[in-house]
């Protein structure tokens, strides 16, 4: 699981990194301020999650908190733990992406009002220009990040509903195999997991079946002090 999860992680992480490397990128002011802004779309919507100024690194520490903290099992809840990553990297973007355009409007329209003498009123009167000459991108950036608000939210409540069908199951299996176990002990015969298909060992079962007995000794024994006690 452990080789499979950093297996996929890297596949990833070399797709978008040769994703990111199909342009060389502009050159110029100009071009650099487009491309900056494009950002807010192929960044945030697209399907290549690493941009060229993304640290790989650092993508794959991330990739790999959200693997330590889900520990998925099998494909499914990898693929979700992976989406959840991925929509958690775009939304961290997203600050980054709006100081971006901020900056690239207040160098597009430093010379607007020269005329104002007062330094903090002309800053101000820049900042509304900006907003209002960038505001379909600010707007744009707002909408992306309640998508992917509610995406992360999506994957998030599917995960967990995976998983706690998942631990439902084995808890359940858990209980029919000790019951078996239980019988076979009984019987003096051999008792082997894999007979019955579970997915567990014979080993598992039986510290199971230990954990099971002390809790039974542990509940008689304080049973019958407090009726000796009454």
């Amino acid at each position: 699981m452990i080789f499979s999860q950093t297996m996929s992680s890297h596949a990833q992480i070399e797709a978008n990194r040769a994703n990111s490397h199909l342009s060389t990128g502009p050159k110029t002011p100009e071009g650099k301020a487009k491309s900056s802004l494009n950002a807010v779309k192929t960044g945030l919507t697209g399907r290549t999650v690493l941009l060229p100024s993304d640290d790989a690194a650092a993508y794959q520490k991330h990739v790999q908190r959200f693997f330590d903290q889900y520990k998925p099992t099998g494909d499914e809840e990898s693929a979700l733990t992976q989406s959840l990553a991925d929509t958690e990297w775009r939304l961290l973007r997203i600050p980054s992406l709006e100081m971006g355009i901020y900056a690239i409007g207040r160098l597009a329209l430093a010379k607007q009002f020269e005329h104002e003498e007062d330094p903090q009123v002309r800053a101000s009167l820049i900042e509304a220009q900006v907003f209002l000459t960038y505001r379909k991108d600010l707007n744009n950036l707002s909408i992306q990040e309640a998508r992917l608000r509610k995406q992360r939210e999506k994957d998030q409540a599917e995960l967990q509903k995976l998983q706690h069908e998942r631990k439902q199951r084995r808890e359940n299996q858990m209980t029919q195999a000790w019951q078996l176990y239980h019988q076979a002990q009984k019987a003096g015969a051999v008792f082997d997991a894999a007979e019955f298909g579970f997915e567990f060992s014979t080993e598992e079962v039986a510290r199971h079946a230990a954990e099971v007995s002390k809790k039974m000794a542990i509940y008689n024994h304080t049973y019958y002090d407090k009726k000796r006690a009454a």
